[in-house]
């Protein structure tokens, strides 16, 4: 599968009104699924418990004043004007700004990193100019390039908005569904509800997560209907109680009225923060899926239709409880009690799929964002099924798929209510956006290169509002805020372990790694039986032979007569274009048949199947024997570390003028190709095999060496490729202290033991791997 083609273009290329009002439409299912179902529970959340309803109505002007500058600030000033503009090439989200940091203040966590990463594209397109101007810019890059201390805090603070995400994950659909479901309380006797409510809302949730496995792009074609028709529907209602009920409630906008309110509730108003804090849940989610979309399309439709909507919804309930402060239900102060009662079936129907929908997006973003983590080494490895073969970024992961659904009917069954789930989903929001505050400060000084004084007045404006909430959403830690601290403190344990083991392994690697002045003293033979074929061997290194190797030939002096020595790496850009994919270099003098392919990828690319893959790397290997031998000097080669001088070469449909290859029955051998091209056969078998052939640009010509290795090469393809992988158990090397005893041998060996092999997203036939084992004490 190959979604390379065309990602590039979403945001390089100059989009039409008609493109920006059509993903405009398009997002209102993915990006404001969340955000418009607020108003379900945000009134009921508030007046739960801390604050009631009263005749001088005050509290109710009150939380409208704070639910209106709260979303005017937060996501139209914030997000829409500010945040947005941080985009990593297009893409969005706590990572982006992570990765951001990465390029501009060279902290990259990846460990095996390299100079040739950074003449990447997509490295450098934002990177004119990368030394700030302001001399507080220039010290505080200093500062964090030589400090690990301040490198892995700011890793800690990307991964503890990531774990917030999650958490956000598995509250948002509990929520969501539970507070739309919850309409039915008025339409049938509380005997009957009670008994309905959390079963319907389980079986919705089920049948959610069972679905996923599908893509939402079999469905996704009804989810910007319903997220609209669900927008027109609760502006329309508070249009009419505005009009019916109270229409000098705008009066209430005024920040006067937040200023009664706190000082007629004191501490109550305060903790009831916590619920009005609910009207914003979802405004991450415009920069987290800005892969998708564009700035112009997201800010297009939040400022003209969301925005509205919401504060009209907000408004008409304010206005219909202004003038109902006896409500005759146990329901009290809710969502469905301002509909007028002719319109609640349907609303209810209509509330449900809009819960659907919303819980979709925050569950599609938590299966992108743990894919990042994965890529970035923060994560073990997981399954990820590309469910599109046309729209990127469409993904599903069966373990967290699963994991969540678990969680998620735990919390819709335990908590029962949306006072403590409200009191969960807010921190959980609050503490991303409060990340997200603190990434952006640095990105405004480092990457943006404005004032300091800039990047202080954004972190205490926007931090202050959002320390308020946090303040008020965490004293309600023993009323629900508890689940998202265990859940993020548990993933982020996780996390941790990974990246611990896995740096150390790498420094094992690194290590233990065979010098290349061995290898050579081999002579061309290696000094071991070269056999037909092409040898893969899988490695984290991009520089020195692995300690697999020379593991391997030891016990077994016997190998292929190509060897290939095989790294896959995440680099901290979210694509890498396909005529950069591979960094191929060669090993010893040309008739030791000894190549190094780097094959890079960005956190958000799609990895190629099998077939595909294979096809790409040997023509990669054919075009750099090729290329060296017309014009040493005329490609871009870039020195990496000591051993080897690495070129650049695109995947095949990257360079129609580079070499091609082509498979063919040996019975149904075709005539030449066309006169600009001269083809390359390998030598003649007796069997009926699949022939492999090059075809080559005639002008200019290759010398003879050059041609006998491509016939080698081809030779060896047919024989076949095998993939040697190394199969390591990490442990503790002896005097380690007891805590990494128990984070390597327990911790890091049981996620080892229960993720994915280290094959990344290749599908690899059982029949030519070979795992080669080893103990690495670290």
């Amino acid at each position: 599968m190959d979604l390379e083609t065309g990602v590039y273009q979403n945001y390089v290329k100059k989009e039409s009104w008609i493109t920006v009002l059509t993903l405009a439409y398009q997002s209102l299912g993915v990006v404001y699924g969340d955000l418009s179902t607020s108003p379900l529970y945000v009134y009921k959340s508030t007046f739960e418990e801390d604050i009631q309803h009263s005749e001088t109505n005050e509290e109710i002007y009150g939380v409208l004043s704070f639910v209106f500058w709260t979303l005017t600030l937060v996501p139209l000033l914030k997000y829409v004007f500010i945040v947005l503009r941080a985009d990593d090439n297009g893409e969005g989200g706590t990572f982006a700004l992570y990765s951001l940091l990465c390029r501009h203040a060279r902290v990259n966590s990846l460990p095996n990193c390299q100079l040739a990463d950074e003449e990447l594209i997509e490295y450098k397109k934002d990177s004119i100019g990368l030394a700030p101007k302001s001399s507080f810019g220039s010290r505080l890059k200093s500062t964090l390039e030589k400090h690990k201390v301040l490198q892995r805090f700011l890793l800690v603070l990307a991964l503890i908005g990531t774990c917030m995400v999650i958490g956000d994950g598995i509250l948002t659909p509990a929520i969501s569904v539970f507070s739309a479901v919850s309409g039915l309380e008025l339409s049938m006797s509380k005997e009957h509800h009670k008994y309905m409510e959390v079963p319907v809302a389980c079986i919705i949730l089920i049948g959610l997560f069972a679905l996923q496995h599908y893509g939402t792009h079999r469905v996704g074609f009804l989810f910007a209907p319903v997220v609209l028709i669900w927008l027109l529907c609760i502006s329309a209602i508070g249009l009419y109680n505005i009009i019916h009920w109270n229409p000098h409630v705008y009066q209430a906008l005024s920040p006067y009225y937040m200023y009664k309110f706190l000082r007629k509730t004191q501490r109550g108003g305060w903790m009831s923060l916590g619920g009005i804090l609910l009207c914003i849940t979802g405004s991450e989610a415009m920069f987290a899926d800005l892969g998708h979309f564009s700035q112009l399309s997201i800010k297009v439709a939040f400022t003209s239709l969301v925005y509205p909507s919401l504060i009209l919804a907000y408004m008409g309930q304010a206005a219909y409880l202004s003038q109902h402060h006896t409500i005759e239900s146990d329901y009290q102060i809710g969502f469905y009690v301002s509909v007028p009662e002719k319109l609640r079936w349907p609303v209810l129907v209509i509330a449900i799929l809009a819960a659907v929908v919303g819980s979709q997006a925050i569950i599609t973003g938590t299966f992108s964002i743990i894919k990042q983590c994965s890529s970035l080494g923060c994560f073990p490895r997981v399954k990820i099924v590309h469910t599109s073969s046309k729209i990127h970024g469409q993904i599903y992961i069966p373990e967290i798929n699963w994991l969540l659904m678990v969680l998620c009917l735990a919390v819709t069954v335990g908590f029962r209510d949306t006072r403590r789930m409200g009191n969960a989903s807010g921190l959980a929001v609050i503490t991303v956006m409060l990340v997200t505050t603190c990434l952006m400060s640095l990105v405004i000084v480092l990457c943006w290169q404005k004032s300091v004084f800039f990047a202080i007045g954004f972190v205490f404006f926007f931090g202050t509002i959002e320390a308020l909430y946090f303040t008020a959403s965490l004293v309600k830690f023993r009323e629900g805020a508890w689940v998202p601290i265990a859940l993020a403190f548990i993933f982020l344990i996780i996390m941790c372990v990974w990246r611990y083991g896995t740096l150390k392994k790498y420094e094992f690697d690194v290590q233990n790694k065979v010098s290349i002045n061995w290898l050579l003293s081999l002579g061309p033979s290696l000094g071991i039986v070269r056999v037909c074929g092409i040898g893969l061997i899988h490695t984290e290194l991009v520089s020195g032979i692995p300690a697999i190797f020379s593991h391997f030939v030891t016990n077994l002096p016997a190998f292929h007569q190509v060897l290939v020595f095989l790294c896959i790496k995440s680099v901290p850009v979210p694509h890498v274009r396909p005529e950069e994919r591979f960094l191929v270099g060669r090993i010893g003098p040309r008739e030791y048949r000894l190549y190094r392919c780097i094959v890079r990828y960005g956190y958000r690319d799609v990895h190629k199947d099998d077939m595909e893959f294979e096809k790409d790397l040997v023509c990669s290997i054919a075009e750099f024997i090729r290329s060296g031998s017309v014009s040493p000097g005329g490609v871009n080669e870039d020195l990496v570390k000591d051993d080897d001088k690495m070129t650049v070469v695109g995947t095949c449909s990257s360079h129609t003028e580079g070499i091609q290859m082509s498979d063919d029955v040996a019975d149904n051998i075709e005539a030449a190709g066309p006169s600009e091209l001269k083809e390359i056969w390998s030598p003649p078998v007796i069997k009926q095999r699949k022939r492999v052939r090059f075809i080559v640009p005639e002008s200019p010509g290759i010398d003879s060496g050059a041609r006998e290795e491509l016939q080698e090469l081809m030779a060896a393809r047919e024989a076949g490729i095998a993939y040697i992988l190394g199969h390591s158990y990490v442990k503790a090397k002896q005097g380690s202290s007891l805590i990494k005893k128990l984070v390597i041998n327990f911790g890091y060996e049981f996620l080892r033991r229960n993720s994915r092999p280290p094959t990344y997203a290749l599908s690899v036939p059982h029949a030519s791997t070979l795992e080669v084992g080893m103990i690495y004490h670290v």
